[in-house]
C-alpha cells in the first residue's frame, strides 16, 4: 500500500484540462503523485502561462494531439480523431519512460477525461487500473450511459441519436422531464458526436469509477443510476492555484472592487462557443439598455479578436471588457449581482457556489439540460426567449435582467443551494474512497 501514482489525461481543451488540472492539484495535496498528460501545444502554453510553483507533486508530460497547424482546432470531430490516432501508439512507451524514472512509484493507475477512455483500454492492457473524471454534470453521463437502452425501447434513432417522435425524454422517474433536444448528443446537429459516444461509453465502461464533480444535493437522480459514480465536489472548495491555459486578466478585480455590492452583470461565454455577428450586436446594445455595470469576456481566439464587431451605436460606457478573467474570483466577489453564462458545467458549479443567480443562455452539448436544472429544477436562474429569427433581442435581454434582479425569492434560493453545496462533506469522504481504492 504505497502512495498511488496518477497518470491524469485530459483531451485537450480548456473545459477538460482546468477541472482535471485542479483535481490533480488536489490528489497532490493528499500526497499523491500526479503525472499529468497535455498535448504539445498545450504543454508549452501551461509552461508559458502556468505558475506551477512548489506543485513538484505534478510533473508535466506530452504527446503530439496530431492536429496540424493549418487545421482549425475548433474542429471538435476532427481533434477527437487525430487525438485517439496520434496517441494511441505513443502512450504505451511514455508510460514504460515514466515508470523507469522511479521504479518504485510506477503507474498505478489512471484518470482520463470524456474522448479518451481508449487510454483506459491501453492502460488495462499494462496492468494499470482506471477511472474516468467526467468534467461535466452527472446527468449528462448518465445519460449517455442510458442511450443504448433508448435505442432499444424505440425513443431514438441507432444512427443519428435524433428522437424517432416529438416526446419528452425521462431517463429514471426520480429525474426531470427534458425535452429531447436537451439531450447532450444534439451537438452542432452532427450525427459523428452521437455515435462517437456510442463508442466512448463502451471505453469508458472500463474505468471502475466515474468520478463528478458535483454533489448529492445537486444531482441526487442522476447519481442514484449507477453505482460507478461518484459525487467529488464541488472542487471549488479547493483554494488552489489551478493554473490556467490563458492569460487571465486581473485588473478586472480592481475595477470590481470599486463597484456596489450587487450591482455588476457578469457576462461570459466560456472557452469554446461564440455568439454570431448579429446576436453579438443584440448583446452589447441589450448591455446599454441595462444602464448597469457589467462585466463582459469576449475572448481572443489564439491571439484573433473574435470575428465580431461592436456596433457603432455601442457605447458600453458603463462596463469593462475583458479577453479572459479569473472566473472563480469574479463569482465570489460582492458586487456581482447575476451570471449570464452559457451554462458550461464549470460555470454552473462555480456560479451556483456562489450563490450567483443565473440568465442562462445555452448553445449545445449539455448546456441545455443545465440549463433545465438551472431554471427548472434548482430555479436560481431564468432563460431567454429567441425572436422568430432565432435571436435574443436587446429588449430581451434587458427585460430578463431586471426580471431576474427584482426576484428576491431566486436570490433565497441561490443561497441556500449555495449554502448546501458548501456544507457537503460528502465530496472529501468519497476523495478520500477514491484514493484508498487506487492504493490497493
Amino acid at each position: 500500500m504505497g502512495i498511488p501514482h496518477f497518470l491524469a489525461i485530459p483531451f485537450p481543451i480548456l473545459g477538460h484540462m482546468n477541472p482535471l488540472l485542479q483535481f490533480s492539484q488536489v490528489l497532490a495535496k493528499y500526497g499523491c503523485k500526479i503525472t499529468f498528460l497535455c498535448s504539445d501545444e498545450n504543454y508549452n502554453r501551461l509552461m508559458k502561462t502556468a505558475s506551477f510553483g512548489n506543485e513538484s507533486q505534478i510533473n508535466l508530460v506530452s504527446l503530439p494531439d496530431g492536429v496540424d497547424p493549418e487545421d482549425d482546432r475548433k474542429d471538435q470531430a476532427k481533434v477527437i480523431l487525430t487525438t485517439r490516432t496520434a496517441m494511441l501508439a505513443k502512450l504505451p512507451k511514455l508510460i514504460d519512460e515514466i515508470n523507469a524514472l522511479d521504479s518504485d512509484k510506477k503507474v498505478s493507475c489512471m484518470i482520463v477525461t470524456k474522448n479518451m477512455g481508449w487510454a483506459l483500454d491501453v492502460g488495462l492492457k499494462m496492468g494499470i487500473k482506471g477511472a474516468l473524471f467526467w468534467p461535466s454534470s452527472a446527468t449528462s453521463l448518465a445519460s449517455f450511459n442510458c442511450m443504448q437502452r433508448l435505442i432499444d425501447e424505440g425513443i431514438i434513432d441507432s444512427q443519428s441519436g435524433l428522437p424517432t417522435r416529438k416526446h419528452e425524454i425521462q431517463l429514471s422517474s426520480n429525474l426531470p422531464m427534458m425535452e429531447a433536444a436537451t439531450m447532450p448528443w444534439y451537438c452542432l446537429d452532427n450525427p459523428f458526436f452521437f455515435l462517437n459516444m456510442m463508442q466512448e461509453m463502451q471505453n469508458l465502461n472500463l474505468g471502475e469509477w466515474w468520478l463528478c464533480n458535483t454533489t448529492f444535493d445537486l444531482e441526487a437522480g442522476a447519481l442514484s443510476l449507477s453505482p460507478k459514480l461518484l459525487p467529488i465536489g464541488p472542487l471549488m472548495a479547493s483554494e488552489h492555484n489551478t493554473s490556467s491555459l490563458w492569460q487571465e486578466d486581473r485588473t478586472c478585480l480592481q475595477w470590481l472592487d470599486q463597484q456596489q455590492p450587487q450591482s455588476v452583470i457578469y457576462v461570459s461565454f466560456g472557452s469554446m462557443v461564440s455568439t454570431k455577428p448579429n446576436q453579438f450586436k443584440e448583446l452589447a446594445l441589450g448591455l446599454d439598455l441595462l444602464n448597469m455595470p457589467f462585466l463582459w469576456v469576449v475572448r481572443k481566439d489564439n491571439g484573433i479578436e473574435e470575428n465580431n464587431e461592436y456596433p457603432d451605436e455601442f457605447r458600453g460606457i458603463q462596463g469593462k471588457i475583458f479577453s479572459w478573467a479569473p472566473q472563480k474570483k469574479i463569482l465570489s466577489h460582492p458586487a456581482i449581482a447575476c451570471f449570464i453564462s452559457h451554462c458550461g458545467w464549470n460555470s454552473t458549479i462555480e456560479g451556483v457556489y456562489n450563490g450567483v443567480p443565473f440568465l442562462c443562455w445555452p448553445f449545445c452539448s449539455d448546456q441545455l439540460m443545465n440549463m433545465t436544472y438551472l431554471c427548472d429544477v434548482w430555479k436560481v436562474g431564468l432563460g431567454f426567449e429567441k425572436d422568430e429569427n432565432g435571436v435574443i433581442s436587446r429588449e430581451e435581454i434587458k427585460k430578463k435582467v431586471e426580471q431576474l434582479l427584482q426576484d428576491e425569492e431566486i436570490k433565497v434560493r441561490s443561497l441556500k443551494l449555495m449554502e448546501k453545496v458548501i456544507k457537503n462533506k460528502e465530496g472529501d469522504k468519497n476523495l478520500k474512497k477514491f484514493i484508498k481504492w487506487a492504493k490497493e
